[in-house]
Protein backbone atom coordinates (compact mmCIF):
# COMPACT_ATOMS: atom_id res chain seq x y z
CA UNK A 1 0.00 0.00 0.00
CA UNK A 2 1.15 3.27 -0.91
CA UNK A 3 0.96 6.99 0.70
CA UNK A 4 1.70 8.18 -2.68
CA UNK A 5 -1.37 10.49 -3.96
CA UNK A 6 -3.39 10.16 -6.95
CA UNK A 7 -2.39 11.79 -10.00
CA UNK A 8 -3.61 15.28 -9.14
CA UNK A 9 -5.57 15.75 -13.08
CA UNK A 10 -6.84 12.30 -12.83
CA UNK A 11 -8.06 12.67 -9.41
CA UNK A 12 -10.07 15.80 -9.97
CA UNK A 13 -11.34 14.48 -13.16
CA UNK A 14 -13.07 11.54 -11.27
CA UNK A 15 -14.09 13.83 -7.83
CA UNK A 16 -14.65 17.17 -9.29
CA UNK A 17 -18.38 16.94 -9.51
CA UNK A 18 -18.27 15.53 -5.47
CA UNK A 19 -16.64 18.18 -4.80
CA UNK A 20 -18.69 20.54 -6.33
CA UNK A 21 -21.45 19.48 -4.64
CA UNK A 22 -20.21 19.50 -1.88
CA UNK A 23 -19.27 23.38 -2.16
CA UNK A 24 -22.91 24.10 -3.57
CA UNK A 25 -24.19 22.26 -0.16
CA UNK A 26 -21.93 24.20 1.87
CA UNK A 27 -22.34 27.78 0.48
CA UNK A 28 -25.91 27.13 -1.50
CA UNK A 29 -24.99 29.35 -4.71
CA UNK A 30 -23.39 28.08 -7.93
CA UNK A 31 -20.74 30.80 -8.04
CA UNK A 32 -19.85 31.07 -5.01
CA UNK A 33 -19.43 26.33 -4.80
CA UNK A 34 -17.16 27.05 -8.35
CA UNK A 35 -15.17 29.96 -6.51
CA UNK A 36 -14.39 27.48 -3.33
CA UNK A 37 -13.33 25.01 -5.28
CA UNK A 38 -11.27 26.25 -8.08
CA UNK A 39 -9.45 27.75 -4.20
CA UNK A 40 -9.02 24.74 -3.33
CA UNK A 41 -7.77 22.56 -5.97
CA UNK A 42 -5.42 26.06 -6.01
CA UNK A 43 -4.25 25.85 -2.49
CA UNK A 44 -3.62 21.81 -3.14
CA UNK A 45 -1.75 21.41 -6.27
CA UNK A 46 1.68 23.08 -5.08
CA UNK A 47 1.00 20.47 -1.64
CA UNK A 48 -0.48 17.21 -3.40
CA UNK A 49 2.46 15.52 -2.81
CA UNK A 50 2.60 15.84 0.43
CA UNK A 51 -0.94 15.60 0.79
CA UNK A 52 -1.53 11.31 1.19
CA UNK A 53 -2.92 8.57 -0.84
CA UNK A 54 -6.69 10.02 0.22
CA UNK A 55 -6.58 13.57 -0.52
CA UNK A 56 -10.66 13.81 -0.37
CA UNK A 57 -10.64 15.32 3.57
CA UNK A 58 -7.53 17.68 2.52
CA UNK A 59 -9.90 19.44 -0.39
CA UNK A 60 -12.77 19.72 1.37
CA UNK A 61 -11.83 21.03 4.41
CA UNK A 62 -10.09 23.63 1.93
CA UNK A 63 -13.05 24.32 0.12
CA UNK A 64 -14.92 24.77 3.91
CA UNK A 65 -12.03 27.22 4.29
CA UNK A 66 -12.14 29.26 0.90
CA UNK A 67 -15.93 29.89 1.73
CA UNK A 68 -15.08 31.08 5.63
CA UNK A 69 -12.62 33.49 4.36
CA UNK A 70 -14.69 34.58 1.55
CA UNK A 71 -17.31 35.51 3.89
CA UNK A 72 -14.76 36.99 6.53
CA UNK A 73 -13.72 38.84 3.36
CA UNK A 74 -16.76 40.65 2.29
CA UNK A 75 -19.33 40.49 5.40
CA UNK A 76 -18.74 44.13 6.04
CA UNK A 77 -20.35 44.23 2.42
CA UNK A 78 -22.73 42.17 2.41
CA UNK A 79 -26.17 42.80 4.43
CA UNK A 80 -28.44 40.01 5.41
CA UNK A 81 -31.79 40.35 4.21
CA UNK A 82 -33.81 37.12 4.72
CA UNK A 83 -36.28 37.92 7.03
CA UNK A 84 -37.40 34.42 9.16
CA UNK A 85 -41.27 35.06 8.51
CA UNK A 86 -40.67 35.03 4.71
CA UNK A 87 -39.71 30.91 5.63
CA UNK A 88 -43.15 29.56 6.22
CA UNK A 89 -43.87 26.89 4.31
CA UNK A 90 -47.15 27.64 2.09
CA UNK A 91 -50.08 26.13 2.76
CA UNK A 92 -51.97 23.77 0.11
CA UNK A 93 -52.12 20.41 -1.74
CA UNK A 94 -50.17 21.56 -4.97
CA UNK A 95 -47.22 20.32 -6.71
CA UNK A 96 -45.11 22.63 -5.78
CA UNK A 97 -45.68 21.89 -1.54
CA UNK A 98 -42.68 19.57 -1.81
CA UNK A 99 -40.18 22.13 -3.50
CA UNK A 100 -41.21 24.86 -1.48
CA UNK A 101 -40.60 22.80 2.39
CA UNK A 102 -37.34 22.10 0.24
CA UNK A 103 -36.71 25.42 -0.07
CA UNK A 104 -37.43 26.50 3.26
CA UNK A 105 -34.95 23.59 4.89
CA UNK A 106 -31.91 25.24 2.93
CA UNK A 107 -33.28 28.92 3.68
CA UNK A 108 -32.80 27.42 7.19
CA UNK A 109 -29.38 25.86 6.31
CA UNK A 110 -28.20 29.00 4.53
CA UNK A 111 -28.88 30.77 7.68
CA UNK A 112 -26.19 29.08 9.68
CA UNK A 113 -22.65 29.99 10.32
CA UNK A 114 -20.75 28.38 7.62
CA UNK A 115 -19.11 25.84 10.19
CA UNK A 116 -22.10 24.49 11.54
CA UNK A 117 -23.85 24.26 7.89
CA UNK A 118 -20.65 22.34 6.64
CA UNK A 119 -20.93 19.92 9.91
CA UNK A 120 -24.63 19.51 9.39
CA UNK A 121 -24.23 18.62 5.53
CA UNK A 122 -21.38 16.62 6.45
CA UNK A 123 -23.18 14.37 8.74
CA UNK A 124 -27.06 14.12 7.55
CA UNK A 125 -25.86 14.89 3.69
CA UNK A 126 -22.40 12.98 3.06
CA UNK A 127 -23.26 10.51 5.64
CA UNK A 128 -19.98 10.82 7.63
CA UNK A 129 -19.25 9.67 11.25
CA UNK A 130 -17.77 12.73 13.09
CA UNK A 131 -14.43 11.72 13.24
CA UNK A 132 -14.36 12.24 9.09
CA UNK A 133 -16.10 15.54 9.73
CA UNK A 134 -13.78 16.27 12.46
CA UNK A 135 -10.75 15.97 10.16
CA UNK A 136 -12.25 18.37 7.17
CA UNK A 137 -13.01 20.97 9.27
CA UNK A 138 -9.78 20.74 11.29
CA UNK A 139 -11.45 20.39 15.21
CA UNK A 140 -12.44 17.43 17.50
CA UNK A 141 -15.36 15.08 17.36
CA UNK A 142 -16.61 17.23 20.61
CA UNK A 143 -16.85 20.18 18.61
CA UNK A 144 -18.12 18.26 15.73
CA UNK A 145 -20.80 16.96 18.17
CA UNK A 146 -21.22 20.60 19.61
CA UNK A 147 -21.95 22.42 16.10
CA UNK A 148 -24.17 20.19 14.77
CA UNK A 149 -25.96 20.67 18.19
CA UNK A 150 -25.94 24.18 18.07
CA UNK A 151 -27.10 24.12 14.21
CA UNK A 152 -29.98 21.68 15.33
CA UNK A 153 -31.01 23.81 18.40
CA UNK A 154 -30.81 27.34 15.97
CA UNK A 155 -33.18 25.53 13.13
CA UNK A 156 -35.42 24.19 15.60
CA UNK A 157 -35.97 27.97 17.56
CA UNK A 158 -36.59 29.43 13.96
CA UNK A 159 -39.23 26.79 13.07
CA UNK A 160 -40.59 27.74 16.19
CA UNK A 161 -40.35 31.53 15.47
CA UNK A 162 -42.18 30.76 12.23
CA UNK A 163 -45.02 28.58 13.19
CA UNK A 164 -45.86 31.54 15.93
CA UNK A 165 -46.42 33.70 12.97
Amino acid sequence: MTDDPPDFDTWVSHRGAGLLRFAYLITRDRGRAEEAVQDALIAAYPRWSRIGADPDAYVRRCIVNADISRWRRFFRRETPVDDPSALAVVVGADHATSYADADAVWRLCASLPTRQRAAVVLRYYEGLPDADIAEILGCTAATVRSQIHRALSSLRATLKEVEQL
